[in-house]
């Protein structure tokens, strides 16, 4: 499209926005197409037509030949900012998704038809206009850093948490422009997630759609990307908390707590135990009490009888069929489907046995030097002292498999070898290469230590390994300081250099934050 007559088309919609109000949101541009005209009937681009996605449009219309759509969203800043979608969607008849629009302005949109061999057959040019962002949004998104090399994508998926519910789910292109969001609590149509509170947020199914668990419902949902509810499951007898985690067939690994649960004196429990859901028979096919695998009673981190634990994150490992689960007090501990520990990766200071009686101290990793040689320092392996290079993962969250088979987590570093209120901090992407045989493990890169207080999260946080371009993604999440004030930030480095390749801090001060931003397209 030729620049002038782009510009062109950009002034007359802003015109006609200040003529027209967004509740008729869709005009033709003042822009000639390239091809014969894609004729769209009236009614046919519906923004927003759930009422829980003001950044998404449909449009519904027929072409007489048979055809595919490809879509343009144009960006504010040239091509690389476009949103471009082909859909396989041949045919005649078509209704397609329009995601990637701006908030309060004026989107040019490009619809094309194009036959077999991607000729075009028809197009058509259309201003879609949109209202403001909700309430307690970011008040500041700013790219601090951007190397000008090419990064894993366009778009970070963010799911926001807030002192002012619902928690909106956010996806942020790289210029620091919010470019979709679900906001349940604007429409009372679905009451059921009007208070929406998913924890550690939400992610992309399999099939392309968006998957949680909420709170104040305890139920797991599959919605599309207007918000539409396709699927939800039940936790009878559970609550819901922080994570459900998709297994290769299908299954659901859920973080819950479970009603009634006790320690043996009778004290209540929270956030210990994992479930596996059945996604086709809708219920719980097994169950994890970890108080029974691990020591309940260790106090070297915390001294919360109830919270003792506190699961917040989740995998399944298909290499020997197990889950590894990270206990945001505890540490991280590798599960049998019977509940058997294999190891665990946590500093050693107070582990004694599980509820069976059984020494948990045999499965405690023990930590090796760069060489690949034990550290004998006692107060390295208790966590009170770091070795030059190894530290142990303290309150970590967002653990993940690296291809290789290495362990990735995001090391908080709250209380960090177990001194609390130190002056300084600093959180780490760390990866650990793990010999389960002989229950060792050797730090083998970290990111994060040599940003100090900078990139410091206490809580929540996320990281994220790209395999398709080597680069990892490092996403301190809350109250971390940013030039506007505290929020959170996206780092997008270089695995081998370490070199930063974009930096985006986001700052509001209603208490706003993020649990977890990771890569992910608007399109699945």
């Amino acid at each position: 499209m030729h620049l002038r007559l782009l510009c062109a088309a950009l002034a007359a919609a802003a015109l006609a926005g200040c003529q027209k109000d967004v509740s008729d949101p869709v005009v033709p541009a003042a822009l000639p197409g390239t091809g014969p005209h894609l004729a769209l009937a009236p009614g046919a681009v519906v923004l927003d037509p759930t009422g829980f996605a003001p950044l998404a449009a449909r449009v519904t219309f027929t072409y007489p030949v048979a055809a595919v759509t490809k879509l343009v969203v144009h960006g504010k800043h040239g091509a690389d900012s476009d949103v471009v979608q082909q859909f396989s969607d041949r045919g005649t008849s078509h209704v397609v998704p329009v995601l990637g629009l701006y908030a309060d302005y004026a989107n040019l949109v490009e619809l094309q038809q194009l036959d077999a061999t991607g000729r075009l057959l028809a197009d058509t040019t259309l201003v879609v206009r949109t209202g403001p962002l909700p309430p307690n949004m970011p008040t500041s998104i700013n790219v601090t850093a951007n190397a000008g090399q090419p990064l894993d994508g366009q778009f970070a998926l963010v799911s926001n948490f807030s002192a002012m519910n619902p928690e909106v789910p956010l996806i942020i292109d790289n210029y620091g422009d919010i470019r979709w969001l679900l906001n349940y609590a604007a429409n009372a149509t679905n009451p059921e997630l009007q208070k929406l509170s998913y924890d550690c947020g939400i992610k992309r199914l399999q099939n392309g759609n968006f998957y949680f668990g909420d709170i104040n419902s305890s139920k797991l949902f599959e919605v599309d990307a207007f918000g539409t509810v396709v699927t939800r499951w039940d936790l009878p007898g559970y609550v819901f908390h922080h994570e459900v985690y998709e297994k290769p067939d299908g299954n659901f690994l859920v973080s819950v707590s479970k009603t009634g649960s006790t320690h043996p004196g009778g004290g209540g429990t929270v956030e210990d135990y994992v479930v596996e859901v059945d996604r086709h028979a809708n219920r719980v096919v097994q169950e994890w009490d970890l108080k029974q695998s691990l020591d309940e009673n260790r106090t070297a981190l915390e001294a919360d009888p109830v919270d003792w634990l506190h699961v917040n994150a989740l995998l399944y490992d298909p290499s020997d069929n197990t889950i590894i689960v990270s206990g945001r007090y505890q540490g991280v501990v590798k599960l049998t489907y019977d509940n058997q520990v294999k190891w665990i990766l946590a500093p050693h200071l107070g582990w004694t046995h599980d509820a069976r009686g059984q020494d948990l101290n045999p499965y405690l990793l023990a930590p090796l030097d760069a060489a690949g040689q034990p550290i004998l320092d006692p107060d390295v392996a208790a966590g009170r002292a770091n070795h030059p290079d190894f530290e142990w993962n303290w309150y970590q969250h967002s653990i993940a498999l690296l291809p290789n088979g290495d362990l990735l987590l995001f090391d908080n570093g709250t209380n960090r070898n177990f001194i609390r209120n130190a002056p300084s901090h600093y959180s780490r992407a760390v990866e650990y290469r793990l010999d389960p045989v002989n229950r060792t493990v050797r730090q083998v890169w970290e990111y994060g230590k040599e940003r100090g207080d900078a990139t410091y999260s206490a809580i929540v946080s996320r990281v994220q390994y790209l395999p398709a371009t080597n680069h990892l993604l490092f996403c301190p999440g809350y109250s971390v300081p940013n030039a506007a004030g505290n929020g959170g930030k996206i780092i997008e480095v270089d695995y081998a250099s370490k070199q930063v390749l974009l930096e985006m801090e986001m700052t509001a001060d209603n208490g706003w934050g993020f649990h977890r931003a990771q890569r992910s397209g608007l399109y699945p």
